[in-house]
């Protein structure tokens, strides 16, 4: 594995396991409810804009990646797209660089 790809791997590691601790710490104390989870997202003007950042970023991921998934026929790579909606932007953008990363 290339060096790039190492890193790829690494960084879409980091980008699941991260996030979700805090994602997880969240819902033990405030209880598995998503609309609640939503509502803190937006708990002021500077979480709003950052979740809007976010939202836009794996918007225009996805739109990339079936771009490029449509002229390449590289099926694999649309693993990044649920790994973008599920866990982040933090781990399914490295995901899909890794997957389009040269071998060498």
């Amino acid at each position: 594995m290339s060096p790039l790809r190492m890193i790829f791997l690494a960084l879409a590691i980091w980008g699941a396991i991260h996030p979700m601790y805090y994602f997880i710490t969240w819902f033990n104390q405030n209880g598995y409810d998503i609309m609640a989870m939503v509502d803190a997202w937006h708990v002021n003007a500077a979480a709003s804009g950052l979740v809007w950042d976010l939202t836009i970023a794996a918007v225009t991921l996805t739109v990339w990646i079936i771009a490029e998934v449509a002229v390449r026929r590289n099926w694999l790579a649309l693993i990044a797209i649920p790994a973008t909606f599920c866990i982040g932007v933090s781990c399914g953008l490295p995901l899909y660089l890794l997957r389009t990363a040269p071998v060498k």
